[in-house]
């Protein structure tokens, strides 16, 4: 498509000057009226979060997003850039993307005087137009409003001249989408420096005489514990934001699935069957409500993306050890995960010292639920009648798929097991096989069917 470069062409193409969240607002009324997906990537929220953040970005307002760590927040803000037109028009060269239409700062209006309709126009892909800080408590206000730069003035500048400014990242996204992450760890007086910015539109430098109106949609992101309790972020400030949306971890199981299988490192090298998927969703959900854990910390998503990544892990050691070609994580692969997911979690101080105890035993909680959801009701007389005689089974995380099978022996009905697993037509390998039956013999186990004894890595199911 050809893109005008100058104002005149500009003006000829019927271009039409909006601000930022008329954009957003019209984009996103289009995306509704056409029912297509408004914050693709986004699980969990459908019913609950993006009614109210439609109905803030539709009302034009500036928002903050409060919710415990690993909700989404910061993917939720990365997408409303989305809503932004995909190209538009910037004078060249300016450092605040001043529209050719009316430009703000000092230097486009000199050149816009001097030069008329031959203004020279450049293009901005919406991904250019977001800007993002994390709030960290040495943030100043040169990095989020500007400063002096000296460099200007060794140039020969007067100190008082404006284009010895240094824009900061707040105007340098003007005309775009800016966000603060965990805007509380922000010093008090540096939060000040963001009152003009969301009321009267404009940024003030040291004392200059700088007017500059903003375009911009600011949102913010906060944990409730800072943002209501601690006092930390100034009451001015909270007023000025339009809208307070809280979001929340997934509500179902079948929200946590999807949420793992859409943010897991997909070239681990390893297949984890659904029904290890479901297991760690149901673990992160366990560990979440458990009373032992500090509530107000939260457990982050990042828990069971970080699980599922382990036992795909876990399964692709064993099969550079084994010499397995195609492998696949088995129930023996989320047990090492508790060890290095023990840091993701916050545990009130009464249980110090039980950390690793806990979560395998919510672990076993969480086998045991979806073994249940799986294979609940359904014969499984043909595994169990192998340990009839005081036949046992060895197995562990380094035992490889086939040598598991040949222990165990041809099982009537493996087929409807593996079925009833989420194994389709394609999951026929040794590895989906052992990975089915190792799963069923941990049930039966925890449905005390069976006994298990553990010893260094090595696992004996018998009767």
């Amino acid at each position: 498509m050809h893109q005008p470069r100058i104002l005149r062409e500009l003006r000829e193409s019927g271009h039409v000057h909006r601000t930022v969240k008329a954009e957003v607002r019209e984009n996103l009324l289009a995306k509704l009226r056409a029912g297509e997906p408004r914050f693709p990537g986004i699980v969990g929220f459908d019913d609950t979060v993006l009614p109210h953040l439609e109905r803030a970005l539709l009302a034009g307002h500036d928002l903050v997003l409060l919710g415990e760590r690993g909700q989404g927040k910061t993917r939720l803000i990365r997408t409303v850039a989305g809503l932004l037109d995909e190209w538009t028009p910037v004078v060249e060269g300016c450092e605040i993307n001043d529209h050719p239409y009316a430009p703000v700062c000092g230097r486009c209006q000199a050149l816009a005087a001097e030069l008329g309709d031959e203004l020279p126009v450049a293009w901005k892909h919406r991904d250019e137009r977001y800007g993002e800080k994390l709030a960290t408590p040495d943030t100043s206000v040169g990095d989020l409003i500007g400063d002096i730069d000296p460099i200007k003035i060794a140039e020969g500048r007067r100190l008082g001249d404006p284009e010895t400014v240094h824009y900061g990242l707040v105007p340098r996204t003007n005309r775009g989408v800016f966000s603060v992450n965990e805007l509380p760890d922000l010093a008090e007086r540096i939060q000040v420096s963001l009152l003009n910015v969301l009321e009267e539109r404009d940024i003030q430098v040291r004392g200059y005489n700088l007017r500059l109106p903003l375009d911009i949609l600011l949102i913010a992101s906060a944990n409730p514990e800072d943002y209501t309790n601690r006092g930390r972020i100034i009451t001015p400030l909270k007023d000025r934001f339009g809208a307070e949306i809280r979001t929340h971890y997934p509500t179902s199981v079948e929200d946590e699935l999807t949420l793992i299988r859409q943010e897991s490192v997909p070239d681990i090298g390893a297949d984890v069957p659904e029904h290890l998927v479901e297991a760690i969703a149901r673990f992160t959900r366990l560990v979440r409500e458990s009373t032992a854990v500090d509530a107000r910390s939260g457990v982050s998503a990042r828990f069971s993306i970080a699980a599922a990544e382990t036992a795909a892990a876990s399964a692709v050691r064993r099969a550079a050890l084994a010499g397995e070609e195609q492998p696949v994580a088995r129930v023996c692969d989320l047990g090492p995960g508790v060890h290095s997911l023990r840091g993701k979690v916050e545990f009130e101080v009464s249980e110090e010292g039980r950390e690793t105890e806990i979560l395998a035993h919510l672990l076993r909680r969480a086998v045991a639920e979806t073994f249940r959801s799986r294979l609940g009701g359904m014969d499984l007389s043909p595994l169990t009648d192998k340990f009839a005689e005081g036949n046992q089974v060895e197995s562990g995380e380094l035992v490889p798929a086939g040598e598991l099978l040949r222990r165990i022996g041809p099982v009537q009905g493996l087929a409807k097991i593996m079925s009833r697993l989420g194994m389709g037509a394609g999951d026929e390998s040794p590895g989906h096989a052992a990975a089915a039956l190792e799963f069923t013999l941990e049930g039966l186990y925890l449905m005390r069917r069976l006994s298990k004894d553990d010893l260094d890595g090595v696992t004996v199911y018998r009767t």
